[in-house]
């Protein structure tokens, strides 16, 4: 398995939004519905050892051959905000937030995503995938030979007890779903370590470089300099 960093993250960047902190704490009523049990991915509580994860501070990645990470580095404050899991030409990005106990997160930030991406001249399509309901998105890009084309990618979201982790599927696995099926046993597999501190809802959950991995990124590995591999670029007609 191969670390390495990402391009510095910009919160304008409509694949990777950094949700703003909009909500107030909860009530301390009864958690709100749990549908993930059974399928992925799990909570620390319902893992008996971190031993066979890479551990990633708020998130543990199980090992697959071929996997790649890259943690991303947001470039105002230097902070890892996501880690991206690329494997068979594909990627998906990985952000966890902190959630109330008796709210879900998901509806409202589906919307919020399709608002964004229709602002950008985008559109969004709703669709039934392995986690729910999903979205498809694409958004206006040019292709190397001057024409005009589109970016895809498919954004999933799962809501677990206080907290939400949305993925971010580019490349192939945003188009095609054979491609994605490797992608999506790897989001089964993540494992959220949410902790006890109390945060504010959408408040990013702290992700840090694995204890026995090298700060430099390995020759074969993009460095914070190369821009990131974004998802895949599809020609209009």
């Amino acid at each position: 398995m191969v670390f390495g960093f990402g391009r510095k993250a910009k919160k304008e960047d409509p694949a990777e939004p950094v949700e703003e902190l909009t909500l107030a704490e909860a009530g301390e009523d009864a958690p709100a519905p749990d549908a993930r049990r059974g399928q992925g991915p799990l909570d620390e509580a319902e893992i008996t050892s971190r031993d066979g994860f890479v551990d990633l501070g708020a998130l543990l990645i199980a090992p697959s051959e071929g996997l790649q990470l890259r943690l991303e580095v947001e470039e105002a404050t230097q902070r890892v905000v996501a880690v991206t899991l690329d494997l068979n030409g594909s990627s998906l990005q990985l952000q966890a937030f902190a959630a109330p106990k008796t709210e879900t997160l998901w509806d409202e930030i589906r919307e919020q995503i399709g608002q964004s991406v229709g602002a950008q001249g985008g559109q969004v399509e709703e669709v039934e995938g392995a986690f729910g309901t999903e979205l498809v998105a694409k958004l206006p890009a040019g292709l190397p030979d001057g024409s005009q084309g589109y970016r895809v990618a498919r954004f999933i979201g799962v809501d677990g007890p206080r907290w939400f982790l949305r993925g971010v599927l580019g490349g192939p696995a945003a188009l095609e779903r054979p491609a994605a099926e490797p992608l999506e046993a790897l989001f089964r597999q993540v494992v959220v370590v949410r902790g006890d501190s109390p945060m504010p809802p959408r408040d990013l959950l702290q992700l840090r470089l694995p204890k026995d991995a090298s700060a430099t990124p390995p020759p074969a590995a993009p460095t914070l300099e190369e821009p990131e591999r974004g998802p895949e670029v599809t020609q209009i007609g």
